[in-house]
């Protein structure tokens, strides 16, 4: 038996399958608590960034960015405060085996400096810059960093990152998913090459 070709439905990639999973989440209760979830996971210690499915949400329910950025954020900084306990509490069981997965000793060193020089802006600016945030949360905690600014600085940090990512798909929201689903493939690559990128800059940091 041969089949016609023009009846095979070519089936879709991988990380598009993936990608429309995700994005179905957008009309399901349970999308915006898998948002809280990996948001706070990521503060401390699990490795995939909330971006993607942040992303994934707002596209799916542009009128509802702000929304998930919101829920995002909340997940992010309550998940920042359980990694500064880890630095404090717990680093040499916990955090330490965190810190080496991810070649962050380098990266510590230069979070403590930029505190003792600038103080709460140099904290603020950690918690901006793209280093793993579970990093600089574990950081915190082992140099003992004064709780009250560093939860300040988180607040403000990861809420301009994720309401940065809602407003724009909030404003361009029709543009933004017509070209992330026609061109999601090489964006995919393009995150992923960024990842690796970020991850081996952290590594050779001095």
């Amino acid at each position: 038996m041969t089949l016609n070709p023009e009846k095979i439905e070519k089936r879709p990639g991988l990380l598009r399958r993936l990608y429309d999973w995700t994005i179905g989440w957008a009309e399901r209760p349970g999308g915006t608590w898998a948002l809280f979830i990996l948001a706070f996971a990521e503060s401390s210690f699990f490795p995939i960034p909330p971006d993607v499915l942040l992303i994934a949400l707002c596209v799916g329910a542009s009128r509802k960015s702000f929304r998930f950025a919101g829920v995002c954020a909340l997940g992010s900084v309550l998940g920042g405060m359980l990694g500064y306990s880890i630095g404090y509490w717990g680093y040499d069981v916990i955090g330490e085996p965190i810190v080496r997965l991810y070649h962050g000793e380098a990266v510590m060193e230069k979070i403590q400096g930029w505190y003792e020089t600038y103080g709460f802006w140099g904290t603020l600016a950690a918690a901006v810059t793209p280093i793993p945030y579970k990093v600089f949360t574990i950081a915190s905690g082992v140099f003992k960093f004064p709780f009250v600014p560093f939860l300040i600085a988180s607040i403000i940090g990861r809420s301009f990152r994720f309401f940065l990512v809602a407003g724009v798909i909030y404003i361009f929201g029709p543009k933004v998913k017509a070209i992330i689903e026609r061109y999601f493939d090489w964006l995919a690559w393009l995150l992923l090459i960024l990842g690796v990128a970020g991850f081996l800059a952290i590594k050779f940091l001095h």
